[in-house]
C-alpha cells in the first residue's frame, strides 16, 4: 500500500461525487479527503445533502466552490471524474499532484481507458467531439501527462464497471493501478431516505434522445406502451419538453430524485424490475439489487430507433454492458 496523504477531489456530477466517497471508504485515498463539488448544479446539491445525512467515511469533508476548481498541491492526491473536461485538462498542465485517482463518470471511463492504452499522444477527447486544433492540442498534452503519471505509478483508476479483461491488462501494462469496487460504502448505509416507489416497473430516463442519438417518437412510443403503472426516474440531462410529455401520460409517474439512481433505488424489492436503455447505471444497480431479487434489464435498442448520428462503433460502445436484455 502506497503512502497516503491529504487529497482533494473535484466532482461535477452526482455519480462522481458518490464514487469519490466510495474511493475514500475503499482506502484508495487517505483519511484526509476534501470533496469539492462544482456549484450551481441541482443534482449535485441534492446528492451532497443526502450524503451529509449518512455516515460518511472518517476524514471526508464535503464542500461547494462555485465554478472555481481547486488546484492540487504537490503533496496532495487529486481525485477527479471527468478527465475529458477542458478545465481539468488545463489545470493538469500546471499541477503536479502526488497521485491521481480517476473515479467513474459513466461510459466515459471506459473511453478514457481505451485512449490511455492507444497510440501515445492520442488526445483525450470525448466521443462524437469535433475538436478545434487548440482543443486537440490540449487533449494531447493531457494524455501525455496521464501516461507519465501511469508510468511512474501515480495513477489509479477506481471503477465499478466490468472492464474487459484485455483492456484491463493493457491499462495495467501502462503502470496504472486499476481498482474495482461494488459500492461497499453505499450498501452499508440505510435506504430510508428514499422510500421505494409502489410501481412494479421502474424505468431509468436516458440522455440519448437529447444527444440526438435515438428518435424521440420511437422512445416515447415504447415507454407509453409498457404495461401497468410505471415509475420514471429522469436522466439529469433529459430535455424538459420530453419530461413534460412523460408527466402528462397516464400510468407514468415521474420521480424527481436528483441523486444518483444507485442511491434512490437501492431499496427496491422482489417483484419490482428496472428497465433502462444502455447505461452504466444498469451495471451498478445489478450490483446493488441482485441480492434482493430485483431484475435490472437493459432494453436492446432496435435499429430504427437510432439516428444517423449514431455510428456503428458508437452503438457498440453504448451497448457494451447490455448483458441482459428486455424486449422493447
Amino acid at each position: 500500500m502506497r503512502e497516503q496523504g491529504p487529497a482533494v477531489a473535484w466532482v461535477e456530477s452526482p455519480l462522481q461525487l458518490l464514487c469519490a466517497v466510495e474511493a475514500r471508504y475503499a482506502g484508495v485515498v487517505g483519511p484526509d479527503l476534501q470533496v469539492v463539488a462544482r456549484g450551481k448544479l441541482p443534482g449535485l446539491r441534492v446528492t451532497r445533502t443526502e450524503l451529509a445525512a449518512l455516515a460518511l467515511p472518517d476524514g471526508l469533508r464535503l464542500s461547494t466552490a462555485g465554478d472555481h476548481m481547486p488546484r492540487p498541491g504537490r503533496r496532495e492526491s487529486w481525485v477527479l471524474g471527468d478527465a475529458f473536461s477542458g478545465r481539468v485538462q488545463l489545470t493538469s498542465l500546471g499541477a503536479a499532484p502526488r497521485h491521481l485517482v480517476v473515479v467513474d463518470d459513466g461510459l466515459a471511463t471506459i473511453r478514457l481507458l481505451e485512449l490511455l492504452t492507444a497510440r501515445p499522444g492520442t488526445p483525450l477527447l470525448r466521443a462524437r467531439t469535433t475538436a478545434t486544433w487548440t482543443r486537440r492540442a490540449l487533449g494531447a498534452a493531457a494524455s501525455l501527462r496521464l501516461r507519465a503519471a501511469a508510468r511512474s505509478g501515480r495513477l489509479t483508476i477506481f471503477t465499478a464497471l466490468p472492464v474487459p479483461a484485455a483492456l484491463a491488462a493493457s491499462v495495467r501494462d501502462t503502470g496504472a493501478e486499476l481498482v474495482t469496487h461494488d459500492f461497499a460504502w453505499l450498501r452499508s448505509q440505510p435506504a430510508a431516505a428514499h422510500p421505494r416507489p409502489p410501481e412494479s416497473t421502474v424505468v431509468l430516463g436516458t440522455s440519448l434522445v437529447r444527444n440526438g442519438l435515438i428518435h424521440r417518437d420511437r422512445y416515447l412510443s415504447w415507454l407509453f406502451a409498457l404495461e401497468g403503472p410505471v415509475a420514471y426516474y429522469p436522466h439529469r440531462r433529459e430535455d424538459p419538453g420530453d419530461l413534460a410529455a412523460v408527466r402528462e401520460h397516464p400510468g407514468v409517474t415521474v420521480y424527481d430524485g436528483g441523486a444518483p439512481v444507485e442511491m434512490t433505488l437501492r431499496d427496491l424489492r422482489p417483484g419490482q424490475r428496472v428497465l433502462s436503455l444502455p447505461s452504466t447505471a444498469v451495471t451498478s444497480l445489478r450490483v446493488l439489487l441482485s441480492a434482493r431479487g430485483v431484475r435490472v434489464e437493459t432494453v436492446d435498442v432496435p435499429d430504427d430507433w437510432w439516428t444517423p448520428s449514431a455510428t456503428a462503433s458508437l452503438r457498440s460502445h453504448l451497448q457494451m454492458f447490455a448483458h441482459e436484455r428486455a424486449a422493447p
